[in-house]
């Protein structure tokens, strides 16, 4: 058998072995794998590492970026969200062209790749005075004002973009298409009872599962390598976990573009509706990154966020994890700006001492490069310029 000296249940080691030689799961399976306890838990964070060895080795990657938050006005009020300012915060801003490639070319001279631009969803449908400030700029929607800052990230510094403004339509998706290198979108749960008041997404108009499922396939249809991921702890049960795992994977089989799923946990802070909940443990993380792992195969580039477990991140490579996300040199992290990111070479230690070897990569990762579908002919030559034969970046930084 595979597990040695592990007493198990005969059903879960069972299905312990079926996810191992790559059978396909159940809803019902991935509810029993989440819900592992005692010497399970150790025997499924042992059967999700030994299924991404099998699609990644004992590489770890992560992407060195600089955050760019080209607003922080949003329609939404997510009950966990200390990023959004409402209109009379001192805090409120949006950035301007000259503060967008101020901070890009910062990013740049640090050796950064990627231009992470994070921002609020749709925020001229609330707030009048920012529209006055998109017209300022010279234009109507924050879509179109986006569009124009990657397009001149990308020509006036060479960074690669990666946009995550919200749900979009399909034509929105069209439009920042050719100057971004890959997109994102959390999903965070497929649950629709956290759309009811008092709970995380009441208010939240742009957190609607199937919209933002929608997103996905958009970008799908036209070729964009797709970031996606779930919110942990929000309120949520262990079984809409699945569901959501399970959505992703959906859109994956059908479209081909999910590049990266990404298992974030919630984070206490004094200025949110939701500052009295509890978080996460570690041990529920480890949980539900295996069990993501078994129910996405091989092939699934998992992520956990090492800044919001500072104590305990190294632990994620037991349970499945192949790369740590954005790290960024210069910037904070503006979606919890209470969580430095680690150096990155802590990073590296911690990830050697695992037993695994630390690579940088893009925005867009090797197994998207490979095909032609997913590379923007503008992008094509800084890729082709950063990465090897592997498709990660070629020299390494090793400090810092």
């Amino acid at each position: 058998m595979f597990y040695i000296h592990q007493r198990l249940d005969p059903a879960f080691e069972e299905l312990l072995q079926r996810a191992v030689s790559s059978e396909t799961l159940t809803r019902e399976d991935g509810t029993r794998l989440i819900a592992a306890q005692r010497s399970e838990l150790s025997a499924l964070m042992l059967a999700a590492s030994t299924v991404r060895d099998q699609g990644k080795g004992r590489t770890v990657t992560y992407s060195r970026n600089v955050f760019i938050p080209l607003t922080n006005l949003c329609r939404q009020k997510c009950g966990y969200c200390t990023f959004a300012r409402g209109p009379k915060d001192a805090k409120a801003h949006t950035m301007s062209p000259d503060e967008v490639l101020m901070v890009a070319e910062a990013g740049r001279r640090q050796g950064c790749k990627e231009a992470l631009f994070s921002l609020g969803e749709k925020p001229e449908e609330t707030y009048e005075f920012y529209r006055d400030d998109l017209r300022r700029f010279g234009h109507e929607t924050t879509i179109s004002y986006l569009r124009e800052q990657c397009a001149s990230v990308l020509t006036e510094t060479g960074l690669l973009p990666h946009a995550n403004p919200g749900i979009m339509s399909r034509e929105e998706v069209a439009s920042l298409r050719e100057c971004n290198v890959s997109m994102g979108l959390m999903l965070e749960t497929t649950s629709e009872r956290l759309h009811a008041k008092s709970e995380a997404h009441f208010n939240c108009p742009g957190k609607v599962p199937e919209l933002r499922l929608d997103t996905m396939r958009y970008a799908g249809e036209q070729g964009i390598a797709f970031t996606t991921g779930i919110l942990i702890g929000i309120g949520e049960t262990w079984e809409e976990r699945i569901d959501s795992l399970f959505a992703i994977k959906q859109v994956h089989e059908e479209y081909g573009n999910i590049q990266e799923v990404i298992v974030q946990n919630f984070r206490v802070k004094d200025d949110i509706p939701m500052r009295h909940r509890d978080e996460p443990s570690v041990y529920e993380m480890l949980r539900t990154i295996a069990a993501a792992r078994l129910i996405l195969g091989p092939g699934m580039n998992i992520q956990a966020p090492p800044n919001l477990t500072p104590d305990a991140y190294g632990l994620y490579l037991m349970a499945g994890i192949n790369d740590w996300g954005g790290v960024s040199p210069i910037t904070k992290d503006y979606i919890s700006p209470e969580a430095p990111w680690p150096k990155i070479v802590e990073l590296q230690e911690v990830t050697e001492e695992a037993g695994f070897d630390l690579r940088e990569r893009l925005a867009i990762y090797p197994q998207f490069t490979a095909q032609e579908r997913f590379v923007r002919e503008a992008c094509r030559p800084a890729i082709d310029r950063w990465t090897d034969d592997t498709g990660l970046v070629a020299s390494e930084e090793r400090t810092s």
